[in-house]
């Protein structure tokens, strides 16, 4: 490390780089959020669901973001796994209007919390119940409730209702990310 490097460090001028894993079923909106949270000039003008995994960069006001955009689909979510060990934060996004799969994505969620790469990290989860918009969407509290996170106890949990189209609720839910790794990493 230069010495320049260690100036900017001291001086808080160098930005934390983090990887950030995006997780939740098929058809919730990760790969819509993840395009809204990047810079306006380097957003896709068509979102595509994700096959496998996709590797998104960017940057906020104090940190840089890697954010690892995996596929929710069945055959592709025994892939998370991988990534958990290098992972400092979650984001897990729910389908707020899929009352069915509810139960699905609470397994998930119980599997990934339970892992044992993820159970004894103090890594800070931060939840979109998604989809808003929609006339049939539960509430965020509702959400709250179905995948009962009152549970979680041993990380720090958010959990904010979103419209990953219109970008409505998400720099809420990256301010809290953001105020807690930088709070976990003190």
């Amino acid at each position: 490390m230069g010495l320049l490097d260690k100036l900017s460090g001291w001086l808080s001028l160098k930005k934390k780089e983090v990887n950030v894993l995006c997780l939740g079923l098929d058809n919730s909106g990760k790969t819509t959020i993840i395009n809204q949270l990047k810079p306006s000039n380097t957003r896709a003008q068509e979102v595509v669901p994700t096959i496998g995994f996709n590797i998104e960069k960017f940057r906020s006001s104090s940190l840089s973001f890697t954010v690892f955009d995996m596929s929710g689909q069945s055959r592709y979510r025994s892939l998370w796994e991988h990534y958990y060990k290098e992972s400092h934060a979650i984001i897990f996004v729910i389908d707020s209007s899929d009352k069915l799969r509810m139960v699905v994505a609470k397994e998930e969620l119980d599997t990934l919390l339970n892992h044992e790469d993820i159970h004894d990290k103090k890594m800070p989860v931060l939840f979109f119940a998604n989809k808003m918009d929609l006339r049939d969407a539960l509430s965020s509290v509702k959400v709250s409730q179905m995948l009962r996170l009152e549970n979680i106890k041993d990380k720090p949990w958010h959990i904010c209702a979103s419209n990953a189209i219109k970008g409505e609720g998400l720099q809420e839910g990256l301010d809290w990310l953001q105020d807690h790794i930088k709070t976990m990493n003190k």
